[in-house]
């Protein structure tokens, strides 16, 4: 797979200054241009379009519903957990939403085949389903508003097919169906829509080589199913293009590390995290907003998983010292991973203070239900 030149990416035209804070994780600033560019033109549903885009990621960014390792294993981010968004930001969102596909609505209504309005109608549907999976849990309006999403996004490519960007709502929804499982994905052929995984991925990656603004968008999501499907040869190129790219995005140089991991190449894994901690102490733009607890439970979980206990549990316990700090899904896991720890080092009592401490953190969640079953019998790594 060709990569971009990151300074052709820095340089294209399409991202704007709006877009270039909302993909370094800078949605407050990304919010306000959207919002600026909507009270300049009000009639423009992109803008609509952007401003929910903004709000959603912002809230799972703050939610740790960003990092890719959501999505690993089987389905794992099908059973997570709905986000917890204020009632203004729900408000604001939907508003947005509705209001993009109004102004849509209307421009179609004059031209039926007005390709950027089918386009903006597509890509706010789209937003609705992903809002009411993530935050209501509500799958099956989800699934009727991700099929709305692929009609409007059919028209755009039967008007017209060079239209590059509309394959990437196509190949999100080959893809994401044909990862379902098969009592679910018996529901999304309702609209004659099987699902294709790699059908899919060849569609992303098409965006990311041939795309304009959606060749971000595209980048990210192959980097998270690279890492999905097992294939971390293929999303360390990738993620290397977006670190140079968006280089406040602290989010990407992470992913890194897992992906060297995944490889075997430990000393890799270790180096970039070290050039996260160099970053996070030199104040560099955009790390000043990173607690340093994320970077010792990374390293801590990171020497875990290579059976360098006394190493790891170094860092387990900063980083447990401070999990105020960090999102939710990761104050769990540090949490577990220092019981775990434990358990294998033989300190069988601070194992168990350690599981309860991640029961109280998020007593439903998964990693609370598996630290439950520690509590009566110590963690024990299975042979591979």
């Amino acid at each position: 797979m060709s990569l971009l030149p990151a300074a052709s990416l820095e340089q294209d035209q399409a991202l704007g200054p709006g877009f270039s804070h909302f993909y370094n994780n800078e949605y407050d600033q990304a919010l306000a241009i959207f919002e600026q560019q909507v009270r300049a033109q009000p009639d423009d549903a992109t803008a609509y379009n952007a401003i929910a885009q903004a709000i959603l990621y912002r809230e799972m960014y703050r939610d740790g519903a960003l990092e890719s390792e959501l999505v690993t294993g089987s389905n794992a981010f099908l059973r997570r957990s709905r986000m917890e968004v204020s009632p203004q930001d729900k408000a604001q969102f939907m508003n947005a939403v509705n209001r993009a596909i109004y102004l849509s609505s209307q421009q179609l209504q004059q031209n039926s085949k007005n390709v950027a309005a089918l386009y903006s109608l597509a890509v706010a549907h789209g937003l609705r389903a992903n809002f009411l999976f993530l935050v209501n849990k509500s799958w099956m309006q989800a699934l009727r508003e991700s099929v709305a999403a692929r009609r409007a996004n059919d028209q755009v490519l039967e008007i017209d097919p060079g239209f590059v960007d509309a394959h990437l709502i196509h190949g999100i929804s080959e893809y994401t169906v044909g990862c379902l499982p098969a009592y679910l994905r018996v529901l999304a052929t309702v609209d004659g829509f099987h699902g294709d995984k790699e059908d899919g991925v060849r569609q992303l990656q098409s965006v990311y080589r041939h795309g304009v603004r959606a060749r971000f968008d595209a980048a990210i999501l192959l980097a998270a199913i690279y890492r999905r499907d097992h294939r971390p040869e293929d999303a360390i190129p990738l993620l290397k293009t977006l670190a140079s790219t968006f280089p406040r995005n602290y989010l990407f140089p992470f992913e890194e590390v897992q992906m060297y991991s995944d490889l075997g190449n430990k000393a890799a894994a270790l180096r970039v995290l070290a050039e996260i901690e160099t970053a996070l102490s030199r104040r560099e733009p955009g790390y000043a907003r990173l607690p340093l607890a994320r970077v010792q439970y990374a390293r801590g979980n990171l020497l875990f998983w290579y059976g360098d206990l006394d190493r790891s549990l170094e860092d387990l316990k900063l980083a447990t010292r401070n999990t105020n700090e960090l999102d939710l899904s990761t104050a769990i896991m540090a949490w577990l991973r220092l019981g775990q720890v434990y358990d294998l080092l033989g300190d069988r009592a601070d194992a168990v203070e350690a599981y309860r401490m991640t029961i109280s953190t998020a007593p439903h969640s998964e990693p609370a239900n598996e630290a439950a079953g520690y509590l009566d019998r110590p963690y024990r790594r299975k042979e591979k």
